[in-house]
């Protein structure tokens, strides 16, 4: 049996998480997710909707966040394997526009907890990824935007070399970059602040 386990990353507020698994000869049982526990480590997750997106292997979403109505999320793979990639854009941060990188999967059952005031994205590693995000806030299309994934300044080493192509939405193609992003908006908040 694997108890939870909460593993800080070089970036504030954003978790590597172990959830609860209890496996025996007929396969495990898992808890993803309970709000006392995730309180006692400082993470105030309401959960709002969940959402799961289906993907090939080269796929790459991202990198999204909102500007209003900011969403908090728990991010898993249920099934296959993704690179996942949280950037901080809070406003007020020290480690504003740094990145960090994570391999999760269904084979590891590891999460991540990604504060709002974040960009987030991944690339699909395998065929069939199925990819849950539990949302701390609404979907808020107004609102909603990006950076470009490949965009210099921010330099994420994706790991391409492990698909055969990138593939892209037409929207994630034409994402900002970094530079653009803050001389429009400066920032995001990581509170419920207007923006």
């Amino acid at each position: 049996m694997t108890k939870f386990s909460f593993q800080p990353t070089t970036i504030k507020n954003l978790i590597v998480i172990t959830p609860f698994c209890a496996p025996d000869d007929r396969g495990y049982l898992s808890k993803p997710f309970e709000k006392s526990i995730f309180a006692e480590h400082g993470i105030a997750l309401s959960p709002w909707e969940e959402l799961r997106s289906f993907s090939k292997k080269g796929v790459l979403r991202g990198l999204h966040f909102q500007r209003c109505h900011s969403q908090d999320k728990l991010v898993q793979v249920l099934h296959g394997a993704v690179y996942d990639v949280a950037v901080d854009l809070r406003k007020n941060s020290s480690t504003f526009g740094q990145w960090e990188g994570f391999y999760l999967s269904a084979e590891n059952r590891q999460m991540l907890y990604i504060p709002k005031g974040f960009a987030h994205g991944f690339l699909a590693l395998e065929d069939d990824t199925l990819f849950s995000y539990l949302c701390g806030d609404r979907y808020d299309s107004p609102s909603d935007g990006g950076i470009l994934w490949s965009d210099p300044q921010l330099a994420v080493r994706w790991p391409t070399e492990r698909v055969e192509k990138v593939i892209l939405s037409d929207k994630d193609a034409a994402l900002p970059t970094l530079s653009e992003f803050m001389s429009q908006y400066g920032g995001l908040p990581d509170t419920e602040e207007k923006v």
